[in-house]
């Protein structure tokens, strides 16, 4: 009779169905399997920050692009009401959307709830159209992003996000009755031409090392929209999907949250040695040009992952300018000064040692794109 978070993963499609429709037929929510970001009440449940509480209500089939969310609108001084998730593979054709089909109708009976924002990484389109169908049912303003689905024509109370950067831009100006107002484009032509004046002849593929799944999947949408074919272990395209995830082929970019990285170690927002041994072995290629990763702070995750990274990254980049050339580093950290490690001080322990750090996720994978084509032109 209680609604139920399942934070394991490994468990069967077969069984993730089974329990859902019993939740359902219970009137109950069932958030996972394999769910690891949800704030109830403004209780963080596993993974979460510490962000305010506001008026923003959110379902997600995502846990670090949840994070994010929450923490881009927390950085626009918004807040949240509630942010359901609902496991990775909650809006496959198999499982429906049960669980966001479900936390969707609760967000719209929560008084605390003025604008709801569903997040779903790549959907089943059948499942995505019955969601938006639900959605446009409400009487609530929405903000949707679905990652790699067309977006849709925006309304006065309706908002389709390109990225989970604009998606938070748009749920706050909605929240706060403003109209929204697209970011001007970035200016860093000086940045770009700074980090890439001593490249060797010769680099020119990008690293992307990620811990959160999303935010990988955001990163590869970013530069395949720009013509560059990313080779990745959670590829949507099956010819994209690397053979062997442990190893990168030209342009890359790794989800090393995904299960053939996790089994019997912790995840590694826990354990940042998985993403330290990955760093140094992409780093026997010569030909690599940019490293591209995301830190994720907050509650259950590792006390100072960008203290445990420097010494790594520091080789790194002493291993480029050893083989006579260089190697720039792009970052963003998902958090806030409220997180018990603190984004303001992991932030200058990355910049200590050269690393590029962004305020979004999007942002630095936009950076490192203009990094990469102007290595390899």
């Amino acid at each position: 009779g209680l609604h139920v978070m399942l934070f394991s993963d490994h468990v069967s499609l077969e069984e993730e169905i089974e329990l859902k429709q019993l939740a359902v037929g219970k009137g109950l929510l069932m958030m996972g399997p394999d769910c690891g970001t949800a704030l109830i009440n403004g209780k963080p449940l596993c993974f979460a920050n510490a962000v305010r509480r506001g008026n923003i209500g959110i379902v997600a089939a995502s846990g670090s692009g949840l994070q994010e969310l929450t923490c881009l609108i927390h950085h626009a001084g918004a807040g949240v009401s509630q942010a359901i998730g609902t496991g990775g593979r909650d809006l496959r054709k198999e499982v429906g959307g049960l669980t966001m089909l479900a936390g969707l109708e609760a967000l719209g009976l929560d008084p605390s709830t003025e604008v709801i924002v569903l997040l779903s990484k790549p959907p089943d389109p059948g499942v995505a159209g019955k969601v938006l169908a639900k959605l446009r049912r409400t009487a609530k303003p929405f903000v949707v992003h679905f990652i790699g689905l067309k977006t849709l024509p925006s309304s006065e109370r309706s908002r389709f996000a390109g990225d989970l950067e604009e998606a938070a831009a748009m749920a706050v100006a909605l929240s706060k009755n403003k109209r929204y107002r697209a970011f001007p484009s970035p200016q860093w032509d000086h940045i770009v031409k700074q980090e890439t004046r001593s490249l060797a002849r010769g680099q020119r593929y990008l690293r992307g090392l990620y811990t959160g799944g999303t935010l990988a999947d955001e990163a590869i949408m970013i530069f395949e929209r720009e013509r560059f074919h990313i080779h990745s272990n959670i590829h949507p395209d099956p010819a994209r999907v690397l053979r062997d995830p442990h190893r990168s082929l030209e342009h890359t970019i790794v989800d090393l949250g995904d299960d053939p990285f996790t089994v019997g170690r912790p995840h590694p927002m826990i354990d940042a040695d998985i993403r330290a041994e990955r760093t140094l072995k992409e780093m026997e290629d010569p030909e690599v040009a940019c490293l591209l990763f995301d830190v994720v702070l907050g509650y259950g995750a590792h006390e100072d992952p960008c203290g445990s990274l420097i010494n790594v990254l520091g080789q790194a980049k002493s291993k480029a300018k050893k083989r006579g050339g260089y190697l720039p580093i792009v970052a963003s950290i998902t958090g806030t000064n409220g997180d018990g490690q603190n984004r303001e001080q992991q932030r200058k322990k990355l910049e200590s040692i050269g690393c590029l750090v962004m305020p979004s996720n999007a942002q630095a994978a936009r950076l490192a794109l203009q990094i990469i084509r102007k290595a390899a032109p």
